[in-house]
């Protein structure tokens, strides 16, 4: 049922492929179109390889059958594709924090034996998105980092970016929305979101993507795919864990990359905010969280809360029949994560099936009805989506009188149903059933 659709994404990536920057490119472009045509999983491996070694492009892309995200089971991939140019300003950032990259993994709170020695291949930067395609369409991520095979990883490197363009969207289009104002606890935490928001969420997605998917190491003998269905929420725990653990560290302000420890603190509200009570909105009564980040996202806010009882790190507060919550220590609560970290790395390197397990249906999966019901109510009263989504621009190319384009004329429009009905009249290659 694919081969029609099959069928125009190699046509177009032949004319990709034409265009090619390079030889390596143009190299990797002919894997990826034998794959399409051969569905053959070694040639895939062939194409990741050679695409993942290749770095320092101005303009690159991603395409395939990539993330198991939406599938609780993590087996089944979706489409998705991206074709994206280098912001080079803002990739002073990732450059500097992988040139830190093995500080951050000789200071990790994980056991030593499950530290990488030498942490090489990093390859990020910051970029600007021209394009989404399937599955990041039109709802995107915020950062990528790829592929997704630990052997390809650990031989040729990975290519982790933080879309820029997409982010600064999402900030300026959040900014009066009510959302803070309705759901933080105290003018406070919004005024810190407010300063730091934008810088905080741009550090944490360098972090997450640049070093905290290639930090640790699994032990010998280790199957990579122990932990089956809960591998990929335990490895964005895993990412997202490093990143709050070292935003709040000393090093961030002495390498330049934060003025204060102001913007950890805003990560660490919003990030506890998001995990204990917002994320679910986008969740019907009734049901249990599957999607593979908010499992992450909801595991971890509500394993410190967990832990942190004692001392009172986090609060769960009501007022005016309304739910908060207030962190009230923030270095315990980092110590909270850089512990959680531990855990999770151990159980990775050891592929402890159970323990993993245990912590995602544990603390992850299951939501509280009647806090349920309050933010679904408090939410629909603020008339915003869920999710945020974006159109992509129409992009017409500029030809002289021989043909040859010359330039590209981008249009954008505000009409998003306007454009899913023209991709489905001109783009619609599968039965409509």
């Amino acid at each position: 049922m694919y081969g029609q659709a099959i069928d125009k994404i190699v046509y177009w990536l032949e004319k990709a492929r034409d265009v090619a920057l390079s030889e390596t490119q143009r190299k990797e472009l002919d894997l990826l179109i034998q794959y399409y045509r051969s569905a053959d999983l070694k040639t895939w491996d062939e194409y990741n390889v050679e695409w993942a070694g290749n770095t320092g492009l101005s303009v690159d892309y991603i395409n395939g059958f990539i993330e198991t995200y939406g599938d609780p089971m993590g087996m089944k991939a979706t489409w998705e594709a991206v074709v994206d140019y280098k912001d080079t300003e803002a990739s002073k950032r990732t450059a500097l924090i992988t040139e830190n990259a093995q500080w951050f993994e000789d200071h990790s709170p994980v056991d030593p034996q499950y530290r990488k020695e030498k942490v090489t291949g990093v390859a990020a930067s910051v970029i600007n998105v021209a394009m989404l395609g399937g599955d990041c369409y039109p709802a995107s991520p915020l950062g990528i980092n790829l592929p997704n095979s630990n052997w390809i990883r650990t031989e040729a490197g990975s290519k982790s970016v933080t879309l820029a363009n997409i982010t600064d969207a999402k900030d300026i289009v959040a900014r009066g929305s009510g959302f803070l104002e309705e759901f933080a606890f105290d003018q406070a935490e919004i005024d810190r979101a407010v300063k730091y928001g934008s810088l905080s969420d741009a550090l944490h997605t360098d972090m997450h993507e640049c070093i905290g998917h290639a930090s640790g190491k699994l032990a010998p003998g280790t199957d990579p795919n122990a932990l089956k269905n809960y591998a990929s929420p335990l490895e964005e725990m895993r990412a997202d864990l490093f990143a709050l653990y070292f935003m709040m560290d000393p090093k961030m302000t002495e390498i330049g990359l934060m003025p204060s420890d102001e913007p950890a603190k805003a990560q660490y509200d919003n990030y506890i905010r998001n995990g204990f009570l917002t994320q679910i909105v986008r969740i019907q009564p009734g049901k249990d969280i599957e999607q593979a980040h908010m499992r992450c996202r909801s595991s971890i806010a509500h394993w410190v809360f967990e832990k942190g009882k004692a001392d009172n790190v986090i609060e769960v507060i009501k007022r005016d029949g309304r739910t908060f919550v207030r962190i009230n220590d923030y270095g315990k609560l980092r110590g909270l994560f850089g512990d959680m970290l531990k855990e999770v790395q151990r159980i990775k390197s050891e592929g402890d099936f159970e323990a993993g397990k245990n912590m995602i249906e544990g603390f992850g999966v299951k939501i509280d009805p009647d806090l349920h019901t309050e933010m679904l109510s408090r939410y629909a009263k603020l008339n915003l989506a869920p999710y945020s989504g974006f159109v992509n621009p129409v992009m017409t190319p500029v030809t002289d009188s021989n043909g040859k384009i010359t330039d590209v004329k981008i249009e954008y429009c505000s009409d998003y149903l306007g454009q899913m009905m023209e991709y489905g009249k001109n783009y619609s290659f599968l039965p409509a059933w």
